[in-house]
């Protein structure tokens, strides 16, 4: 089974809220940050990257600037790893946001050394606000983060347990992949991460681990190596 160093695991917005589809479900909040307690304390650097669709789906923005609705998009992230970052404190678990632009003293601006340093230190990272551009998915930062950093993979937590060759609640032969490679997902148009972050992927050899989030343990489960859902390798 692999053991994994140090892993990027990228949450959805919407997971945090659970059945209240917005804002954050605590319950839901705080399982999560108990299982990454246990992968924390198991030896695994982990760094976090989470979606904002909890409060806001950029390319939904009511007819708005494309521009501010990304922008929207990009804040509503700060709010949801500001958030995470304190559940994880009250188990016990250090952490620190950083954002690609100053948001007073709420977040520390990204820079590298620092995060190496935080990640050997027994502390969680999370990184908001996005790529701190508009037009880009959190994929996209999730991507670079990982590859900037050496992580092992980028594990992909989602409300789907694998990836499928169709979508499985509208075609009910869909197949569940148990490992698939970038170029397929890629070539497929699977759409389990965009094209540009898949690609991005695919060409600095990053790995990803895709599985459902509801699974019981999905998280500690996965990072010790016993893959429940798809993985997704660069070659």
């Amino acid at each position: 089974m692999v053991r994994y160093k140090r892993i990027l695991l990228k949450l959805s917005g919407e997971a945090l809220a659970g059945d209240k589809k917005s804002g954050f479900d605590d319950e839901v909040c705080k399982a999560v940050a108990e299982q990454i307690k246990t992968v924390v304390k198991s030896g695994t650097e982990v760094a976090i990257v989470i979606g904002g669709g909890n409060f806001w789906r950029g390319r939904t923005g009511g007819g708005i600037d494309r521009l501010r609705s990304d922008q929207i998009g990009m804040l509503g992230t700060v709010m949801n790893c500001i958030y995470m970052s304190e559940i994880l404190k009250l188990t016990g678990i250090s952490s620190q946001v950083y954002t690609p632009f100053m948001c007073g003293d709420m977040t520390k601006l990204f820079y590298k050394d620092d995060v190496m340093e935080d990640l050997s230190k027994g502390r969680v990272v999370f990184f908001a606000g996005g790529t701190g551009h508009p037009f880009f998915s959190t994929d996209t930062p999730a991507a670079i983060r990982a590859i900037e950093l050496g992580c092992d993979a980028i594990f992909m937590a989602k409300s789907i347990d694998g990836v499928y060759s169709a979508d499985p609640k509208v075609d009910p032969s869909a197949v569940k992949y148990d490992k698939i490679t970038l170029k397929e997902v890629i070539a497929k148009g699977l759409g389990v991460i965009d094209q540009a972050s898949a690609v991005l992927c695919s060409e600095h050899s990053m790995p990803l681990v895709l599985f459902g989030l509801d699974e019981k343990d999905s998280i500690i489960r996965n990072a010790s190596g016993e893959h429940t859902g798809t993985v997704i390798t660069a070659q």
